[in-house]
């Protein structure tokens, strides 16, 4: 399954229903680990239901803790409810200006997006305080978690440079944590589609957050910058860089990258 936006029907779970109290419903994204997002109503007052299947471990409660956390210092969905029943959990927010980078709009005309995706990241690193932030995703955390799941990890799953690695080739070389170049709090899933954009082609939130966390701002542009690749096509890592204003650090890319990979 690949991620985006479901492209046959799907059936509404009854708490996505219930919460929607006569309003339209309509799946807008739906995730590898079979999670659906649904858009609730339409225009200005439109809600959003992040919906997870019981037992697929998608970071329901996280999340919700996350936006809660960084609702005060940048544009991030507000949290309206969250709650769970026996068939799965459910996190409802409030909509945001904008489109994500991945809206048709902008697969056919990239640049204003990759600007938007690069600005957009220097502004959640720089508003978010590290002094403050209770969330940890730091490179050494990670790392020890991908060592207690070594036995769960699925190496036909990584990326094409990671093929013909071993699990304990990349957990050699994942235990080389390269040094810190700038503590910020990280997305946690700076992909394309998480950043949101106004018709203008201006930045205007950020979604998906379960993630975030103290780590090396290279954490999030490892991804950011690969996004662009999966999303776009070729040439566009260097303009989201300078959208950014930090210039390639190949070797910490290349590490990020690998710990992505291992991720769970």
């Amino acid at each position: 399954m690949i991620a985006g936006p479901p492209t046959e029907p799907v059936a509404v779970p009854a708490s996505v229903a219930a919460l929607a109290g006569g309003a339209g419903v309509s799946p807008v994204w739906r995730n590898q680990l079979g999670g659906l997002t649904w858009q609730l109503g339409d225009g200005p007052e439109r809600r959003f239901v992040k919906w997870a299947p019981a037992g697929s471990g998608l970071p329901i409660a996280p999340e919700a803790e996350r936006l809660r956390w960084a609702a005060a210092y940048t544009p991030v969905p507000v949290v309206v409810a969250h709650g769970a029943d026996d068939r799965g959990e459910w996190l409802v927010t409030a909509g945001l200006p904008g489109r994500n980078a991945v809206d048709r709009r902008w697969l056919t005309d990239p640049g204003p997006a990759v600007q938007a995706i690069g600005a957009g990241l220097r502004a959640l690193h720089d508003a978010l305080p590290t002094r403050d932030c209770p969330f940890d995703w730091s490179a050494p955390t990670r790392v020890a978690d991908a060592q207690r799941r070594a036995g769960a990890l699925r190496p036909e799953q990584w990326s094409p440079q990671h093929a013909g690695l071993t699990v304990a080739e990349v957990l050699a070389r994942l235990a080389d944590v390269p040094d810190v170049d700038r503590s910020v709090v990280c997305h946690g899933d700076a992909c394309a589609p998480n950043t949101l954009l106004t018709d203008d082609g201006a930045w205007s939130g950020h979604v998906d957050l379960g993630a975030l966390g103290l780590a090396d701002r290279w954490a999030d542009l490892a991804v950011a910058t690969w996004s662009t690749g999966w999303n776009y096509g070729p040439g566009w890592e260097r303009p989201l860089l300078d959208a950014y204003g930090v210039d390639p650090d190949v070797e910490r890319m290349a590490y990020y990258r690998l710990l992505w990979d291992a991720g769970p």
